[in-house]
Formats: C-alpha cells, structure tokens, sequence
C-alpha cells in the first residue's frame, strides 16, 4: 500500500466538501493554494459558472481530475426518459471537455423520489431493470466518446430515494451484463461510506479487479450519525476503518487518487483554507 504520511500527491478534493464556501473558481485557487493537485467537480457547479470558464480554471491551475459528478438519476417515468437520457450525454460532454477520467454514476432511487412528478412506485426490482437498460444506452454514446462510466453504490438508505443500486456485488454484476469483455468502458467508484459495512465488500473489490476499480472516495461514518446525508465524518473521526478498503483497492493495481467527499453541515460552516488544511493532515495520518 502506498505511503501517504509525507506529502499529499494522492488527494483530490471532491468539490462538494466545501460546496458552501465559494463557487468553483474559489475552490479551484484554494487548491491550488493549498498544493491539492486533484479535484472531482460537481455539474451544479461547473453550471453555475459555465462549462468554458470552468475548463479554463481547471487548466490555469495545473490541476487533473479524478472523476465527474455525477450521471446517471435513470429511474423516471416514460415521459421523462429522454429527458434523462439526454442529461446524461451533456454529462459526458461535458467530463470530456473538463478531462475528466471518468463520470460517476448514481443510480437513481424509485421514480416518484428520484424524479419529482413521476409516477408512483414501490417496484425497486423495475427500478433496477431500468437502470441497466438505461446505462446500457448511456454506454454506446459514452464508448464513442471514450468516457468511462463509474458506477457508484450508495448505502441502503439511500434506496427510495437516491441509488437502487446499494452493494458493490450490484454494480459488478451491471458491469459484467453489459461489459463481459472488461474493455475499461465501464466499472465502479467505491465510496467508503457507501460499502464499509457490506460483509462482502472486500471479496467484490478482488473481483472487480484493476480494470473496475476507476474511483475510491474517502470520508468517514460518525456515530451517532445525524443525518444520513449531510453528517458525514472528516476521516479519523469515524468508525470505517478506511486504510484496509484501501489497501483492498490498491491490491488489486488501484494507483489513482483517494478522494475526499464529505458532505457535512458543519464542515460547510468552517472557513475553506481550515477545511483544506485539515483535509491534508487527515489524508496522511488516516487514509
């Protein structure tokens, strides 16, 4: 497993971290401040100050990307499909022109959660046939375009209303349906939050191999948690035990960047350059 404890070559910051404290640009020069050599962008975002400026300061500043957030939200009623599939291309579109390595994907939950004004359902069993339907649709225009799609689980909780898709078995078994070849078109992103206390997690990790594994997010799990989406821990001050998941994806020939998302309240509440410098010491002494 690599050694991160003397420097910070490996950490990307997923900007969601500090999505409260400055729009993109102002992210991107804290970064740059603080020698963070990496970011995974949001598409709200990029939006919010328009894909060329965004592009522009992602490339003034040196920085790569680890990822693109996010794809995907597939589960919607008929009348929105299109809709959703063509989100989706701009999705790609616009990872291609940030250099993004891959786009993640959430799954979406059940239609009438995920997608307002859809129509009713408790069928999650439909929920998932869709979203392999519809990434199997995403993935011609994504091959063409040389995009990987990273497939994210997102813990149970999240089921109605965000990602159907809960266990990395679920996203390994979409990825070898529609990529039984393992040409890099399509793999995971594991999120330790998401798949810490999946019994079968570090099994699924060796078989998705290399070529599956195209994102690892770190953060930590705090108890009490209390709220399952906007309380997540700095690392180290949680329960996961973040160093086995990574060397479990290292084994396997992961080497890109360990990426912090923490979507956090009270991290939100702290200045950036705090954050920022909190993010480094952590990512040396916990991940």
């Amino acid at each position: 497993m690599r050694d991160f404890s003397a420097d910070h070559r490996w950490l990307s910051l997923n900007t969601a971290t500090v999505r409260k404290q400055g729009d993109l640009v102002h992210i991107v020069e804290a970064c740059a401040r603080h020698g963070i050599r990496a970011i995974d962008p949001w598409r709200d975002q990029v939006a919010s100050i328009g894909l060329d400026r965004a592009v522009r300061a992602v490339r003034d500043a040196g920085l790569e990307l680890s990822g693109y957030c996010r794809g995907g939200m597939f589960t919607s009623d008929a009348a929105r499909r299109i809709e959703v599939r063509d989100d989706n291309r701009r999705a790609i579109d616009e990872a291609v022109a940030l250099g993004a390595p891959c786009i993640v994907l959430v799954a979406g939950g059940l239609p009438q959660y995920s997608r307002p004004g859809s129509a009713a359902s408790r069928d999650i069993v439909k929920a998932r046939t869709q979203v392999t339907d519809a990434i199997a649709e995403m993935l011609v225009y994504a091959s063409e375009a040389k995009m990987p799609l990273a497939i994210e689980p997102l813990h149970p909780a999240y089921a109605a209303d965000r990602a159907c898709v809960n266990t990395t078995m679920q996203a390994l078994d979409i990825c070898d349906q529609l990529d039984p070849q393992r040409t890099g078109a399509l793999g995971v992103a594991l999120d330790v939050y998401h798949i810490w206390w999946d019994p079968e997690v570090l099994p699924q990790i060796a078989r998705a191999g290399q070529d599956r594994l195209l994102a690892f997010h770190v953060c930590d799990w705090m108890v009490p948690t209390k709220d399952i989406l906007n309380d997540r821990g700095m690392m180290g001050d949680g329960v996961i035990d973040i160093r086995s998941l990574r060397s479990a994806v290292e084994a396997e020939g992961f080497s890109g960047y360990s990426e912090i998302e923490i979507f956090s309240n009270a991290w939100w509440d702290r200045p950036i350059d705090e954050v920022l410098q909190t993010c480094i010491e952590r990512h040396r002494s916990a991940v």
